[in-house]
């Protein structure tokens, strides 16, 4: 699949939104990365001042994967389909997060090993489904290629879908028992890393499991490394639906000029290769949060993004991109309705000229 050349954000609605600080009611800079962050938000608006995000929509990917069967999390598979019907009762962490944060939920069944008539819900929630969970990737492709475009155009289709439908900021969210694994491949593969710098605890696998994950890991990064310069090729090889999924949708984001906060290890993954398929994807994003899995530094440090928070956070769901979204929030306002040394009659820095009054 080819992306359209990205449009990066806008310039000279970045540089107004830099004079501009520096004319508000504050020394320059004492606001520190609210001050960077609502710049971003600027030039992604391409107006300045910006305007509050009205629609912030957070999307949660759900699907199964192989691997979760040979012992590389503390939850069963089960527990992903369960978790889809607990999204859509809003009990999940996220809806509570987004509800605080003024954002809506969307869950999309995309690999959920289940029959799509089992699951509760409206049509809408299983119409993107592209199989029964994504094969086990230290023994067999996770995907074929026919079912790799069909889940990187589901992606594409959701985030048209949501921008169309008036989201002016997107999340992209995760749920799949065991996809820590394909993720943390998939960052070991693009970094160059050893599969024990990448391995993490995922949901909470004690030491036994922690050994069985990275031995599938390094079996599943023996196979994806000879296909590592194809970003098609490698989610096929060690993503899996949900992860190309999300790649989709975070690249046309992008090509649809909308912001997205980014979440934890399986998005970050996914952002990866979705910035490999759309090159300068990634102005389009800022990263939510830090997660605690190795890996998820590791791939933000390759997409030269700093998180915003880091609160030892490691759900998923979009969790961590939700507990941002209000200091992103902030961060417009700020810009959009702090007074200007001239508006508030207030002296600027020693040498500055005195406000007219």
């Amino acid at each position: 699949m080819e992306f359209p050349r990205i449009t990066p954000p806008d310039q000279q609605a970045h540089r107004e939104a830099v004079a501009r600080h520096e004319q508000l009611t504050k020394p320059a800079g004492s606001l520190g990365r609210l001050e960077k962050l609502g710049v971003w938000a600027t030039a992604c608006q391409g107006v300045c001042p910006p305007h509050p995000f009205v629609r912030p929509q957070v999307v949660v990917f759900a699907g199964d994967h192989g691997i979760a069967a040979h012992g590389v999390s503390a939850y069963p598979r089960e527990v992903t389909q369960q978790m889809v019907g607990n999204f859509l009762s809003g009990g999940a962490a996220v809806n509570v997060l987004a509800a605080a944060a003024g954002a809506a939920v969307r869950v999309v069944d995309v690999a959920v090993d289940c029959d799509p008539a089992t699951v509760a819900g409206p049509p809408l929630i299983t119409r993107h489904k592209v199989r029964r969970g994504s094969g086990a990737i230290h023994r067999q492709d996770a995907l074929t290629d026919a079912e790799v475009t069909q889940a990187l155009g589901a992606g594409v289709t959701i985030a048209d879908e949501e921008v169309d439908r008036g989201a002016d900021l997107l999340v992209a969210g995760d749920m799949g028992i065991g996809n820590t694994t394909p993720a943390a491949v998939l960052v070991a593969a693009l970094t160059g890393a050893e599969p024990v710098a990448v391995v993490g605890r995922g949901s909470g696998i004690d030491d036994a499991g922690w050994m069985r994950k990275t031995a599938a890991i390094r079996d599943a990064l023996r196979r994806a490394r000879p296909v590592v310069g194809d970003p098609i090729a490698l989610v096929r090889t060690a993503g899996g639906a949900d992860i190309a999924a999300m790649t989709g949708f975070l690249a046309q984001a992008a090509v649809r000029r909308t912001p997205v906060i980014l979440d934890g290890v399986a998005v970050g993954a996914a952002a990866m290769l979705a910035e490999e398929l759309a090159p300068g994807a990634r102005q389009w994003w800022v990263a939510g949060h830090r997660s605690v899995e190795p890996a998820h530094t590791m791939a933000l440090q390759h997409l030269e993004l700093e998180p915003i928070l880091d609160l030892g956070m490691r759900l998923g769901e979009g969790s961590g991109a939700v507990a941002a979204l209000p200091l992103v929030q902030m961060a417009v306002r700020v810009l959009a309705e702090m007074a200007t040394f001239a508006d508030a009659g207030v002296s600027g820095p020693a040498g500055a000229p005195s406000p007219a009054r």
